[in-house]
């Protein structure tokens, strides 16, 4: 059981985590036959896929997100029911996806065109280094972007010639499967197809020597299965893990800021986002006057139904996760750490509702400063205000997916960041929110291993091939 999702006669148990009711129609699990069939069917359809010039692969890949559009609130409306992100940030989810048709599939495109070197003067040798896909993928994706998180993986698979395989996370079955089924309208047979079920499912999906990489989203321990499992046959792999994010807050910087991008990041989806703001360091000087700023932010937070228009935070996605959430905070307290706050939420014995909940002095061997949390906490501790501490304190950790320094001395949010070991930091903003689309997702450390996004992200799901002339290529 992963969250908790079990399976009962070959049926995935899929709860609402507003209601604790079950959600229909039920998700039957795919059988080891059909699972064969399915990988049979997609090495099938691979050579004549990637036999279609890359122009044409975009174009069908692009109908594809287009194809999503008539259905976005419908499954909108299913991302809601099946992990409980408000109404609102479950249509930002799905409009994000389908805006992906643009620019981003143009520089998906880029990424994967020949690359001339040398030539132009007759007689002068040239090479050409082309890219050639893997063969199968298969995309394990995430519950907490059940939509959003698919393409980033299974995209840039297609457009370089590969046939893709998805297994949506046995918590967001139905939001997996709505969004790929769509996205497949436009691409041939056997091109995109999706496996149903749990971890027994996906080992037995990624272990089929007929499957050539494997792409996931999900938990660093999750992430160091399948790389037991692929290193038998040295497959390719990106995963994406788990984060524990740092945010450090100099005493110069614009605290009003500070203090609503600390609140924001920390509750957004309900905490449960890998580079969630985690772990806030504040200069031990401001720290009464931020630990007010933030509490005046976080109490215009409400939990309730995700579907009433003015809730801002729903419940977590499972009881496991809400129960999880809990023993961090309960340890933390009895460990010392100060409640500055805890909201009110629903209560009725169905929901996995917590409450959104500030705590101020932490200490580095809490459980809560160590493993992700997933959940929306405020956590903040002090620093001395040095810049050597605050890199101390944000390496502090297991994890490098995303860090975040707000001071408004950019030179020293520079020296900063460029000594903070994570894939991504933002000086006085969330990272993913700002960067440029051409930057790549990666995780230093245990929150990665490869990486997706970005025009080195494009090329993980190819291997290039020089082809070398003596004289000029052929056009």
């Amino acid at each position: 059981m992963v969250q908790g999702v079990s399976v009962e006669n070959g049926v995935i148990q899929n709860i609402n985590p507003a209601t604790g009711q079950l959600i229909e129609p039920a998700v039957s699990v795919t059988s080891p036959e059909e699972i064969e069939s399915i990988v049979s069917a997609a090495n099938l359809s691979q050579q004549s896929w990637s036999d279609k010039t890359l122009s044409e692969r975009i174009e069908a890949i692009r109908q594809g997100l287009i194809a999503v559009e008539p259905i976005a609130d419908e499954l909108a409306d299913v991302i809601t029911k099946e992990m409980g992100k408000i109404s609102a940030e479950a249509k930002l989810e799905v409009s994000n996806a389908i805006g992906l048709k643009g620019a981003w599939l143009d520089m998906v495109k880029e990424a994967n065109e020949d690359v001339h070197l040398g030539g132009g003067e007759e007689g002068k040798a040239e090479s050409v280094v082309v890219r050639d896909p893997l063969g199968v993928v298969v995309v394990i994706s995430p519950w907490n972007f059940p939509a959003g998180e698919i393409p980033f993986l299974a995209i840039p698979a297609l457009a370089a010639g590969n046939t893709v395989i998805v297994k949506p996370s046995e918590v967001t079955p139905l939001s997996g499967e709505l969004f790929c089924r769509a996205l497949a309208s436009s691409l041939p047979d056997g091109v995109l197809q999706v496996v149903q079920g749990d971890g027994k499912t996906g080992e037995q999906l990624i272990s089929s020597d007929d499957v050539h990489m494997v792409a996931m989203t999900g938990s660093t321990a999750t992430g160091k299965k399948i790389m037991n499992v692929c290193s038998k046959k040295l497959k390719r792999l990106v995963l994406e893990l788990g984060g524990k994010d740092p945010m450090v807050v100099f005493k110069d910087a614009d605290l009003d800021v500070a203090a609503n991008n600390a609140v924001a990041n920390s509750l957004f989806n309900c905490g449960q986002v890998c580079c969630a703001v985690e772990r806030v360091y504040v200069d031990e000087s401001i720290q009464d006057e931020f630990e007010q700023k933030v509490l005046d932010v976080a109490k215009k937070w409400k939990v309730g139904n995700p579907t009433d228009a003015d809730t801002t935070m729903g419940p977590l996605a499972s009881k496991v996760q809400r129960d999880n959430v809990s023993k961090q905070v309960e340890a933390a307290i009895e460990g010392g750490a100060k409640v500055l706050y805890q909201s009110e939420c629903p209560d009725d014995g169905h929901g996995n509702f917590y409450p959104v909940t500030v705590l101020s002095s932490l200490k580095p061997d809490m459980t809560i400063q160590n493993l992700e949390t997933f959940g929306p906490v405020v956590a903040m501790s002090t620093f001395d205000g040095t810049e050597a501490s605050a890199i101390e304190m944000a390496n502090s950790s297991d994890f490098g997916l995303a860090s975040y320094v707000y001071t408004e001395d950019l030179a020293k949010g520079n020296r900063v960041a460029r000594k903070i070991r994570s894939g991504q930091v933002g000086v006085n903003c969330y990272s993913i929110l700002k960067a440029q689309p051409a930057c790549p997702w990666i995780g230093h450390k245990q929150s990665g291993f490869g990486s997706h996004s970005g025009m080195d992200g494009f090329r993980s799901f190819s291997v290039p091939k020089s082809i070398v002339f003596t004289t000029n290529a052929p056009m």
